[in-house]
């Protein structure tokens, strides 16, 4: 188990905000988070491996929106937002050197991989915010020969489809309903959660989640389904409508 993880700019602070009111940012604070969050991966058995820095890119420690990781091909996405764009290039190059295939998402096409949650041969995209009918379109030709059926989810309350729902190892898609445009897309698969982080978890193992510490509630109910839960502080980059699951790309193929 392999992940890519990259250290926060130091004008973190400027990271962009769409759907909740710019707060101040402890830039020193977050690098401190950013190692816990780091350590507890390593401490759950995954091998990191750090992404060249970006400094000049403030949102560049959300790592995960750089690309699409299905089997052995690594999707380089396009992102919606401009000032992301240059985040790609070094994280393409990591990539590269985990043994992936990469192809890329072209213009007109934009999506960024926060808008992509995955499980089994089902892939759905956030479509609406910074992702595009047209990224869609080219990462649905791109991922059917790997046998995936990639489904487009209406995307209006929230940043990105992860910032809304992701999916417990059993399937169960989690997300704060109010925050979910269509909950029926999952079916009697989707589980509401009482607070808006409780909605992301990151799977460590079958049996083990790491999620944010500012859902307790959540937490226990996971807890009550039989999951081991890791919490840990990322208070500074939910100031930027970040996540856990944005602060790493899992890579479970290819060499790692």
């Amino acid at each position: 188990m392999h992940a890519l993880v990259r250290r926060p700019s130091p004008r973190l602070a400027e990271g962009l905000v769409t759907h909740i009111e710019r707060r101040p940012v402890d830039v020193g604070l977050a690098g401190r988070q950013w190692d816990a969050y780091v350590a507890a991966m390593r401490t759950a058995g995954w091998t990191t491996h750090e992404v060249d820095p970006a400094d000049d890119c403030p949102d560049s420690v959300f790592v995960e929106d750089t690309m699409v990781v299905l089997a052995d091909l690594a999707v380089i996405s396009r992102p919606g937002a401009l000032e992301r764009r240059p985040e790609i290039d070094a994280a393409e190059d990591a990539v590269r050197e985990r043994g992936y295939r990469v192809a890329h998402i072209e213009a007109p096409g934009t999506l960024d991989g926060g808008d992509v949650l995955k499980h089994g041969d089902i892939v759905w995209v956030g479509e609406g915010g910074r992702t595009n009918a047209e990224g869609i379109a080219q990462l649905r030709a791109l991922l059917g020969p790997l046998g995936a059926e990639v489904v487009a989810v209406p995307l209006t309350k929230v940043l990105h489809l992860k910032s809304a729902v992701t999916a417990l190892p059993d399937g169960t898609v989690i997300g704060h309903e109010p925050l979910v445009d269509d909950p029926s897309v999952w079916g009697a698969r989707f589980l509401p959660v009482p607070e808006e982080s409780g909605s992301h978890v990151v799977v460590l193992d079958d049996r083990t989640l790491l999620m944010a510490a500012s859902a307790p509630l959540s937490r226990a109910m996971f807890e009550e389904r039989g999951y081991t839960v890791v919490a840990v502080d990322i208070s500074e980059f939910e100031k930027l409508e970040g996540c856990v699951t944005c602060l790493s790309v899992r890579l479970r193929a290819a060499q790692g």
